[in-house]
């Protein structure tokens, strides 16, 4: 692997230190420079030309998300946020992804990082190295900034005749580039859209300001899921980023529950915990897997698919990172792969459907023809 070379961009010495000696012992990455704030990054990056920059979000002289729309805008290029925990850090990181960031990290205190020291330094490697292999038509200002428009443009929004079966539900899973790709989905969705449960690797306090960003901007009506919440036809349901979400059937009817339990594969919540708690609904569920760093939700679909599910990916091309729909793929988990652009008319088309004709589009897809 070619060295990759990082630029720290963040007002605090110490954290700029600490970023620094976790990525001291990694021989693949070189950390070529250091910023206290956005005009000194601003010359670096001329002078220095790294790979990937880690960039703080709330910064002095110029702040976090002015300097991010000018690095789009001028010199688009990987950039990973460094975010506090904070309703404000939420706020502005979720911009900051909108406008073109790749990912994020939350900022550790030094307490945290006293704590939980290799980890934040594994998860830092990992990001930055999987920031690198991402296509460079990544690296931009949004369309949506770029043009001025408005995010909830209504002729973008689908027409739907309805479900047609009680408690369909569509059981959907993504992390890394996940915000954007959610909402690229949703905003599309009309108003009587199936049900829809996501669990998105997200912090605590980011789950609630996401579902009430997307609120704001969708057709249908976005929570962060709460326990023993009923679940209804066009309302969509965000795991909190510290809880597993998981879906219970009781009296005819759906209903969100929330646990506490172990991290699975890495994570709380986790796509597999939502996806096995539908497994007694297979013959109803449309589970999808939008990008996302590693492999969570891949054997989840699989188990679902054998059960009779609708199983559907996004497709390479339009990942930001393939990872846990690529790994989904490599076990034929999948009954379908698409374009993001194109998964909500998918879930749309095979809602509208009853179920001789949904069980007719399974058996096709079962022996390799086109949906």
């Amino acid at each position: 692997m070619d060295m990759i070379k990082v630029l720290i961009v963040d007002d605090s010495s110490v954290i700029r230190s600490i970023i620094k000696e976790a990525l001291s012992h990694c021989n693949h990455i070189e950390v070529v420079g250091e910023a206290e704030d956005p005009l000194v990054a601003r010359d670096l990056i001329k002078k220095l030309n790294p790979d990937v920059l880690t960039l703080d979000v709330e910064m002095p002289k110029m702040d976090g998300i002015t300097f991010l729309i000018n690095l789009m805008r001028l010199r688009p290029m990987a950039v990973i946020m460094l975010s506090t925990l904070t309703t404000k850090g939420a706020d502005i990181t979720l911009q900051a992804l909108e406008i073109g960031a790749l990912d994020f990290i939350a900022k550790p205190t030094v307490q945290e990082l006293m704590a939980t020291q290799d980890s934040f330094k594994e998860v830092l490697i990992e990001k930055i190295t999987q920031a690198v292999t991402i296509d460079q038509k990544n690296f931009k200002l949004s369309d949506t900034l770029a043009n001025n428009k408005a995010s909830n443009d209504l002729s973008n929004v689908l027409s739907f005749k309805g479900v047609k079966r009680a408690n369909h539900l569509v059981a959907l899973g993504a992390s890394t580039g996940g915000t954007e790709a959610i909402k690229k989905l949703l905003v599309t969705l009309p108003s009587n859209s199936p049900a829809i449960v996501i669990t998105q690797h997200i912090p605590k306090t980011f789950s609630l300001r996401f579902a009430q960003r997307l609120n704001d901007i969708c057709q249908v009506e976005v929570h962060e899921a709460t326990h023993g919440q009923k679940i209804k036809t066009g309302h969509v349901y965000i795991a909190p980023g510290d809880k597993h979400l998981e879906v219970v059937h009781k009296n005819g009817a759906l209903f969100c529950t929330l646990s506490d339990g172990e991290e699975v594969n890495r994570h709380k919540p986790a796509v597999d915990v939502l996806f096995d708690s539908v497994r007694n609904l297979a013959d109803n569920v449309q589970a999808v897997l939008l990008t996302g760093m590693g492999q969570d939700g891949a054997q989840g679909m699989l188990r679902l698919k054998v059960l009779g599910a609708r199983t559907l990916i996004q497709d390479k091309s339009s990942s930001l990172i393939w990872g846990m729909p690529g790994r989904a793929h490599a076990l034929s988990a999948h009954t379908m792969e698409s374009p993001l652009s194109d998964i909500a008319k998918h879930i749309l088309d095979y809602a509208a459907l009853d179920r001789a004709q949904m069980q007719g589009v399974l058996a096709k897809s079962a022996v390799g023809r086109p949906l």
